[in-house]
């Protein structure tokens, strides 16, 4: 059986917009009319972005921000810093074991899954930190576990995938050299 929101919270269900009639649903001014905005024919349509605490203003800016979370990031992470050690090890046996360039991707790839899940928990982190500032809500303990977790498995996978094409070429040099 399914409950209707309105049955669970005693409160109406918000009426929401079918996806076919979205192109008539018209954003909001501040003083509430729902007339759609004038627009010129030389200049692009601007979004209301107030609430928005910083925006790009071009590419390169974009870059910037998001290289800043890698350092933040970087600086501040002790196990990002690990990931990142542990993965340019990882590619430089690779190289130095001479692995095909599909392997060396292969490997590149779960080095990559592993920091943006890094990155991730990282930002995931802060934001229930923001959120329940200094008390504890076991609904913000579930979420950080949940996030670090993810970090934890995907470690896991990057290091089985890495053990599986680089330990049959480390055996085998090992073996040249004896």
């Amino acid at each position: 059986m399914k409950l209707d929101r309105s049955e669970i919270t005693g409160q109406p269900t918000p009426s929401v917009a079918p996806l076919s009639n979205l192109s008539t649903v018209l954003p909001m001014s501040p003083e509430g009319s729902t007339q759609p905005p004038k627009r010129s024919s030389h200049q692009p349509t601007r979004f209301n972005r107030d609430l928005s605490w910083q925006v790009a203003t071009n590419l390169l800016v974009s870059f910037k921000y998001a290289a800043t979370g890698i350092s933040y990031a970087f600086q501040t992470q002790r196990n990002f810093r690990i990931h990142v050690v542990i993965g340019s090890v990882a590619i430089a046996l690779g190289i130095f074991l001479q692995v095909g360039f599909v392997e060396i991707s292969i490997i590149t790839l779960t080095i990559g899954a592993v920091l943006t899940m890094e990155l991730l928990n990282t930002a995931l982190e802060s934001v229930v930190d923001l959120t329940v500032q200094q008390s504890y809500h076991e609904l913000a303990k579930i979420a950080k576990d949940c996030a670090a977790g993810a970090v934890l498995i995907s470690a896991i996978v990057a290091i089985a995938v890495a053990g599986c094409l680089l330990l049959p070429p480390l055996f085998t040099w090992v073996q040249s050299i004896l």
